[in-house]
């Protein structure tokens, strides 16, 4: 079959990888210039290595794209780092049952009682029965008043803001299932292992064209697809066509579809995430702190992440890269700030965790996806888009998919599995 896939990010770029090796001529076609996706990666002229827009990283666990990397032969590293939380003003590694019993600021029976209800969601099996039920109204029932509003609300809320009270408890139980100590990441950053894995495709006969826009999904007698490339408009036809873009992109280039389709698409909602990322020539999470959760209602950043305490600062010409991150609804101010705007208004706060930080800055970049994360509310599973849509021959397949288990490029790759399973079948 001839099947066109939009989008290069790593649903779209596994899917064209398994649909080649069964023998399909794929064309990707892609608006940036670059594959990735949400996990699109630079690289500084300094640097060794590309680093990503926004942090990534992968869990031990997370089978579907580990296998893959081992299908192409690209090097995996897994090193255990240091994960913390900031309460009061302090930081606290937080990141194994020891670490928690050890929490000076809860009492023994708090945290006896915060490490059960961890334990409970951790080692359950059965997430069904979770989704009907809210997170917010489930967690501080189980674990005690105090330690969720010390360390669980704040960052709940710092995540979804006025959305917090939707959340499903399916959600959360899926960040505790799936958390492991040692994370892994692939060598080189994301952006090289995207493009290994697009030379990997080009080989198997598959094309990936970058700077190519969607502009319009037409199935009729045949189904086409209208691409902008520079200054020129060209349609294609193709036996079948898979969309990986977010669901309202999707909605703007397919105006065939029915309004009861386009509705139901609506009433899902999401958030956007900005990163504001430092090069520094000092470390700025002394203590070697790779991921800092900030419980901190009052505090402008939702996490700080220093990427050079997990993987090795040679790789970025000796230089401290630290990610400032937040996820935020595209109607808040964040998303109109350029980034000196944006660091100064973080500059307070991080004042309070290093004093005199900003005299080791190099230099720092703004990134802004509007499409990051999905709100879950309970009884998600009911509300997932499917991956057949009314148009004959066109198929959607993007992070709005992927339950009960947290968006990332794992997932991706195993949504972008399924759908070449399905067409190579169908």
């Amino acid at each position: 079959m001839k099947i066109a896939i939009i989008g290069a990010g790593f649903t779209g770029l596994a899917a064209a990888y398994y649909l080649s090796l069964d023998g399909h001529r794929v064309s990707v076609f892609e608006k940036d210039e670059k594959p990735g996706g949400l996990a699109i990666g630079y690289q500084e002229k300094e640097w060794e290595w590309s680093l990503e827009h926004h942090y990534h990283h992968w869990f031990t666990n997370d089978n579907s794209i580990l296998d893959l990397a081992r299908e192409i032969h690209h090097n995996v590293l897994i090193p255990r780092p240091k994960t913390s939380v900031y309460v009061k003003n302090t930081m606290y590694q937080m990141d194994s049952p020891l670490k928690l019993l050890q929490f000076p600021l809860l009492s023994v029976m708090d945290r006896f009682r915060m490490a059960a209800t961890l334990g409970m969601l951790r080692y359950n099996p059965f997430w069904k029965p979770l989704e009907k039920v809210h997170a917010t109204s489930f967690l501080p029932a189980a674990m005690g008043k105090k330690s969720y509003q010390m360390i669980w609300e704040p960052q709940l809320k710092n995540k979804f803001g006025t959305y917090v009270d939707e959340m499903s408890l399916a959600w959360f139980w899926a960040r505790i299932k799936k958390r492991t100590s040692n994370l892994a990441y692939p060598e080189g950053g994301f952006l090289t292992f995207a493009l290994h894995l697009k030379d990997v495709i080009k080989k198997l006969g598959g094309s990936i064209y970058f700077s190519h826009e969607l502009l319009e999904i037409k199935s009729e007698q045949v189904t086409t697809i209208k691409i902008k490339s520079n200054d020129s408009i060209q349609e294609q036809e193709f036996d079948k066509i898979i969309v990986t873009l977010p669901s309202a992109f999707f909605l703007k280039t397919a105006p065939q579809l029915p309004e009861s389709y386009k509705n139901s698409i609506i009433k899902r909602k999401s958030l956007g995430a900005t990163n504001l990322v430092l090069r520094l020539n000092q470390q700025f999470l002394i203590d070697n702190t790779y991921w800092l959760s900030i419980c901190d209602t009052n505090s402008p950043i939702m996490a700080i992440v220093e990427h050079t305490n997990f993987m090795d600062k040679k790789h970025y010409n000796n230089e401290h890269i630290v990610y400032l991150g937040n996820y935020v609804s595209i109607d808040h101010p964040y998303f109109s700030m350029d980034e000196k705007s944006m660091f100064k208004t973080f500059e307070p706060f991080l004042q309070k965790i290093h004093p005199g930080f900003e005299k080791s800055l190099i230099s720092m970049r703004l990134f802004k996806a509007p499409f990051a994360q999905p709100i879950i509310p309970t009884n998600y599973s009911k509300r997932i888009p499917h991956f057949e849509t009314p148009l004959k021959n066109v198929y959607l397949s993007n992070i709005e998919q992927v339950y009960p288990w947290d968006r990332g490029t794992n997932y991706a790759v195993e949504l972008g599995k399924k759908a070449a399973a399905v067409l190579s079948h169908s």
